[in-house]
């Protein structure tokens, strides 16, 4: 989002984001996880499973509501950017929040103290709250180690340890417990914004969480660690299209067996939370639910990994008994088997079909003649270049191909995919703002394999042109992905942007 400290929030720019992706005939938002990120930023390496990330906490939405002064407010304004400095929007949050607390303390009506209380003590925050918010300050009373080199009572929870430490940090526990409900206030507010104007929320949940993280140190049990609470196996993908030594993504694998003993709780629970923040979920990686790729901790890269089993079909069906039939969508990309799609056929999960894919060989499945009812198709995702950047960088044959295939001269390549994936038979139908924008590899948001310099591109105002708003719109029209139906209904949650 633009906005005016640094980095996209939950404020007037969110509203006005909305405004116009209805203008713009839209009913879906896919967004990235919205957790607690640690190191290099990724969203996709949370130190919480549950927690909302404080940095999309709103200023101005505080300053309206009584909870932040003007001069505060206006002290914090960043200089205009397209890319996120993350340590330094970290350190201006921190102090806008940090403001905002004393106000809080000293000014709060009962009504405000009370629903804060509500939220402390809310079923939703039941399984995850104390937890987040003791470990989140145990992180600032030991800013140089991991959970695993505190002092080994904390680390290893002793009920006395933990009992002292809420006592001497009971201030800071408190401020935490703030800035979540203020996290959550504020974007159940964006989410009911989105609501009124017809557009439903994808959310996405990671599949794996940071090993320096509160789910971790909370469970370890659930967690494939060794004596000294490090991990022994890793997480990471084989060798592949996007690296020859593969991914190495260094995050705890779990202990799945431990897991099902006690019936997916962990995950049941995830799930639930997600739920609450959004009305689709995009589950990342599904090809690890029906097989992982278990890398040694020592490895230097992941081509040392092997394939183990997942959980399969026994974890979708614990969720589903608990929650009922929740709307999944599966990340289904990389190195697909016919395992996994028998499993995503089997628990009647939509896959995802990218049309960066489809032009490296004959008859690709994720060209458009091959897709399917019961699917999303994307243009690219956040794993991919923009489309201009791909188009680009294409091998000579694959340009051939592409655009013989779409039947254009690739001037605007960028249209040509949004028009494909509108047309598309799949159901549903996902945009990167950086193609509707006509943006090149300058935008990308992630480069997989490389751990700096991703998720920093930021979109700016004057981006949201009403000819864009206006193309879409027109496009969704005439392919049946208008958001003038039910955009919570099955049969219209198919045109969106993320």
């Amino acid at each position: 989002m633009p906005g005016r400290f640094g980095i996209g929030d939950f404020g007037p720019e969110a509203d006005r984001f909305l405004d116009w992706a209805a203008s713009a005939g839209q009913s879906l938002w896919q967004i990235l996880p919205l957790v607690p990120t640690g190191l290099f930023d990724s969203p996709y390496g949370g130190i919480s499973a549950f927690a909302g990330n404080p940095l999309l906490i709103s200023p101005e939405r505080l300053l309206e509501e009584g909870l932040l002064d003007r001069e505060t407010l206006e002290g914090e304004v960043a200089p205009s950017s397209q890319s996120v400095d993350f340590a330094a929007a970290r350190a201006r949050k921190e102090r806008i929040l940090r403001r905002s607390w004393g106000i809080f303390r000293d000014r709060a009506s009962p009504r405000e103290r009370d629903e804060l209380s509500a939220f402390r003590d809310g079923p939703r925050q039941a399984s995850w709250l104390a937890d987040w918010c003791l470990f989140r300050s145990l992180l600032d009373k030991f800013p140089a180690a991991p959970w695993n080199r505190w002092p080994s009572e904390l680390a290893g929870r002793r009920s006395h340890a933990l009992e002292a430490a809420r006592r001497e940090l009971e201030t800071e526990i408190a401020f935490h417990e703030y800035v979540q409900w203020i996290f959550f206030r504020q974007w159940d507010r964006v989410r009911e914004g989105a609501r009124r104007r017809g557009i439903a929320v994808v959310g996405d949940v990671p599949i794996y969480v940071a090993h320096n993280g509160a789910d971790v140190w909370a469970h370890p049990d659930l967690f494939a660690l060794d004596a000294g609470g490090s991990p022994e196996t890793v997480a990471g993908v084989p060798p592949d299209a996007f690296s020859q030594t593969g991914q190495l993504w260094g995050y705890p694998l779990y202990q799945w067996e431990r897991m099902e003993k006690e019936g997916y709780a962990w995950w049941i629970e995830r799930l639930r939370m997600a739920f609450v923040s959004a009305d689709l979920v995009r589950l990342d990686h599904f090809r690890g639910f029906e097989s992982y790729w278990a890398v040694p901790a020592s490895a230097t890269d992941a081509s040392a990994g092997s394939w183990r089993p997942g959980p399969g079909e026994k974890l979708f069906r614990a969720v589903r008994a608990a929650l009922g039939d929740v709307a999944i969508v599966a990340e289904d990309l990389g190195l697909v088997t016919e395992e996994v799609n028998k499993l995503r056929e089997a628990v009647a999960i939509p896959g995802m079909k990218v049309l960066q894919f489809a032009f490296s060989e004959e008859d690709s499945p994720h060209a458009p003649h091959r897709h399917v009812r019961d699917a999303v198709v994307y243009t690219g995702t956040h794993d991919n270049d923009t489309a201009r950047g791909w188009y680009a960088a294409l091998a000579p044959e694959d340009r051939v191909r592409a655009t013989e295939y779409l039947n254009v001269d690739g001037s605007a390549i960028e249209w040509d995919l949004i028009r494909a994936a509108y047309t598309s038979v799949a159901e549903r139908a996902v945009v990167p703002l950086q193609d509707v924008f006509g943006l090149g590899s300058e935008a990308r948001m992630n480069t997989p394999a490389r751990a700096h310099g991703n998720w920093a591109w930021r979109a700016r105002a004057e981006d949201f042109t009403q000819e864009r708003a206006e193309r879409l719109k027109r496009l969704a029209e005439l392919t049946g992905r208008s958001s003038q139906l039910s955009a919570l209904s099955r049969e219209s949650e198919v045109g969106s942007v993320s």
